[in-house]
């Protein structure tokens, strides 16, 4: 299997797990800056030279070999699972690609099909009642993870906790975790853990959120979107990742985390 979701700068300073929704763009533009002392032009999803990814198969023996043997520092960065689905939705469903297409061709139109969800229009600039097509949309969450119909779960949706176990189980292991809603503190941690051709003025670096102004903007404060019904089926689907990762389930209007993240346990428990 490998180590899919990897990536890593081309001098070997560090190596990154990658999680959709947690500030990967960015992470993956630092790494890049890191190395070239210059951001990639355009999304860091797209560069197909200049940093080692999993993906590309000349990068794959590296990465494999750096990983196993735990060569470098290696991190992934984490989110509380509310703002994460929300994002995915408003973004991936709800929102226009960068290609000008909407996500996966014809997965919106089942949607609107199969579980009655509204998206904004073709453009996704319509007004629609956004907590009513968000709670289908968790039931078609639901349904994908846990019977894998009507479709294989996606990767900015499935938990977190299985990109980060891929990752363990294959024999790497993290030095560090860190949340997106402490992004600088962890991001300077790693920054100050490793030694890159090019320093990086964390003050300094923008912010690369290639998904911001895809879909329509977000009508209601978080907590708005979560009944107990939704509550339930958010625990049902992410409750390793609240445990692992010491996000309130109890509190969607508390982005923050409640705890500290112990490594030890998390190699542990995804380690299996």
């Amino acid at each position: 299997m490998g180590f899919p979701g990897t990536w890593m700068t081309e001098s070997e300073s560090v190596v990154y797990r990658v999680v959709p929704k947690c500030a990967c763009s960015t992470i993956g533009q630092i790494m890049f800056y890191s190395d070239h002392g210059k951001f990639f032009d355009g999304d860091i999803h797209d560069a197909e030279k200049g940093l080692h990814k999993w993906a590309r198969e000349d990068s794959q023996k590296l990465i494999n070999a750096n990983v196993k043997t735990h060569t470098s520092y290696a991190f992934t960065c984490v989110r509380n699972p509310y703002t994460r689905i929300l994002s995915s939705f408003f973004d991936k469903i709800c929102g226009i690609q960068r290609n000008g297409k909407r996500y996966r061709g014809n997965l919106v139109p089942l949607l609107i099909q199969k579980y009655g969800i509204e998206v904004g229009g073709d453009d996704g600039k319509e007004e629609f009642d956004q907590i009513r097509s968000f709670r289908r949309f968790l039931l078609f969450v639901r349904d994908t993870i846990r019977w894998r119909r009507p479709m294989e779960p996606d990767i900015h949706w499935s938990a977190m906790s299985g990109h980060v176990s891929t990752f363990i189980v294959n024999g790497g292991r993290y030095n560090k975790i860190f949340w997106t809603e402490a992004f600088n503190d962890g991001m300077q941690d790693v920054l100050s853990a490793i030694d890159t051709p090019h320093k990086v003025d964390l003050g300094s670096i923008p912010r690369f959120n290639e998904s911001e102004g895809h879909g329509p903007k977000r009508a209601h404060p978080v907590e708005d979107y979560f009944d107990d019904m939704a509550m339930h089926l958010i625990y049902e689907i992410y409750r390793r990742d609240f445990d692992l990762f010491k996000y309130d389930f109890e509190n969607p209007a508390n982005k923050m985390p409640i705890g500290e993240i112990d490594l030890d346990e998390v190699h542990a428990k995804l380690g299996d």
